[in-house]
């Protein structure tokens, strides 16, 4: 019946839209007249400065007499490089997902102690209330996960005695509630999708206290709940160079903004989740596997070179895969010579490649990192380099740990709502106005026509 009625009002839609389309088209020109800086970046993607953090720091570049010398990528939680980070836990044989947490949101590094406590907190937030799992999850389970995610915590919100109390203590209390449980809202999504939608068996493993972040996702996610020890290493690599990315990505200044107006917690994250489910943000990823699922259809010989490049080619010439004119995973709005994320993942990658015998992928993957940058530079005019940015591998991660694609976004998500959760205190702490950006009109004005005159 409902497909019925849409065919016949499609036409009529389709109309409206090429109205859309005609009324809604500003000159290019204007742009340049008005000196806008689209994307709030200038022409050499440089971010217009809108506030102030101390969360994180994205280093891309050094300034030498007043010019702007790109360098090789640098990232900073709370002020320590996110490789010494990386170095310091793994080191020492443990997670650091949890670690990076508590940085993010208090400031410093814990202590033992202080871990130790933080992690029995996470432990017990991991509990969804009575039902929630039959009447919010299993109910209109959506085929995209970040919907599902942002639906559940929405929901929350009626679970919540003290919902719009924004004092600092109930908002630290709310975020890490919903870091402890976006585990959970992801996963069983996923598997109340699979289930209703594939016809699949149902499995619904409760969270284990004495399991990291990580660990968990694996436990929750696969039937006979097993991992190995490299597979949860590499996951939680993953949600600690994914926590945080500085206060001007999209997703975290529209925490900033939402935080701004004065609104509860729960609005504030799922207007953050429905930017981060964009494929120019989180869902990027995704983009990346498909373009390699496709390339590795096309390029006979992955040990070609000019094979490759001929691809590559014709991916920027959009001759190939979805014809629009992009390598996925290379390039990045802030990086130039290098992402740290990507340069503290690759070798770890290499690890899961030769235990799930993928060597052969993993060898395309660095032709393609090393060959495109080349390409790129023969075909277009940049301003500044390129280099393969961190969905370029963390896709290719998700596939070796059989991550199903519905959820690699999600775990984006799971990792990011730690920075999302520091970035909305520090607003909450800091606010005293709501953002609000300015925007020219440019349109004509026009006297109002009478009905029976137009």
């Amino acid at each position: 019946m409902a497909e019925n009625i849409y065919s016949q009002i499609t036409p009529d839609i389709e109309k409206l839209a090429a109205m859309c389309n005609e009324d809604s088209a500003i000159d290019p020109e204007l742009y340049t007249k008005y000196d806008v800086k689209r994307g709030l970046r200038d022409i050499n993607g440089k971010g217009v400065l809108t506030g102030l953090t101390e969360v994180a720091e994205v280093h891309s570049y050094i300034t030498v007499d007043s010019e702007m010398i790109p360098c090789e990528g640098k990232l900073y939680y709370r002020g320590i490089d996110i490789e010494q980070i990386v170095d310091g836990f793994i080191s020492e044989d443990r997670f650091g997902f949890e670690e990076t947490t508590y940085l993010l949101l208090f400031g410093h590094l814990p202590t033992k102690e202080e871990l130790d406590d933080f992690n029995r907190i996470i432990g017990h937030y991991r509990s969804l209330p009575t039902s929630f799992v039959r009447d919010i999850i299993m109910k209109a389970p959506s085929h995209d996960m970040m919907n599902t995610l942002a639906r559940s915590v929405l929901t929350l919100y009626s679970y919540d005695d003290a919902a719009d109390d924004i004092s600092i203590p109930n908002v630290l209390r709310q975020c890490l509630q919903l870091i402890a449980l976006f585990p959970q809202l992801s996963v069983y999504g996923y598997q109340a999708y699979k289930h209703y939608h594939d016809g699949q068996s149902l499995y619904i493993h409760s969270p284990q206290a004495n399991l990291s972040t990580a660990e968990n996702i694996l436990y929750m996610l696969r039937p006979d709940s097993k991992y190995t020890a490299l597979e949860a290493k590499i996951l939680d690599l993953a949600l600690v160079i994914h926590a945080d990315h500085g206060g001007g990505n999209n997703s975290t200044f529209t925490t900033h903004v939402v935080s701004s107006s004065g609104t509860d917690t729960y609005s504030t994250v799922a207007a953050s989740l429905g930017s981060l489910k964009g494929p120019k943000h989180g869902g990027a990823n995704i983009k990346v596997i498909q373009m390699f699922e496709d390339m590795k259809a096309n390029v006979k010989d992955w040990t070609n070179e000019e094979e490759i490049k001929q691809y590559l080619s014709d991916l920027l010439n959009k001759k190939a895969f979805d014809n629009a004119g992009l390598i996925y995973g290379i390039g990045h709005a802030v990086y130039s010579i290098s992402d740290p994320r990507a340069r503290v993942f690759k070798g770890f990658v290499e690890k899961l490649s030769k235990e799930k015998g993928m060597e052969k992928e993993f060898a395309l993957y660095e032709a393609v990192e090393r060959l495109a940058p080349e390409v790129i530079a023969k075909e277009r005019k940049i301003y500044k380099g390129v280099s393969a940015n961190v969905d370029f591998y963390s896709g290719f991660v998700y596939k070796m740990l059989e991550l199903p694609l519905q959820l690699y976004t999600p775990i984006f998500a799971i990792a990011r709502i730690s920075g999302w959760s520091a970035h909305r205190i520090e607003e909450l702490v800091n606010s005293s106005k709501i953002i609000r950006p300015a925007y020219k009109n440019v349109a004509k004005h026009t006297d109002y026509i009478p009905m029976d005159k137009r």
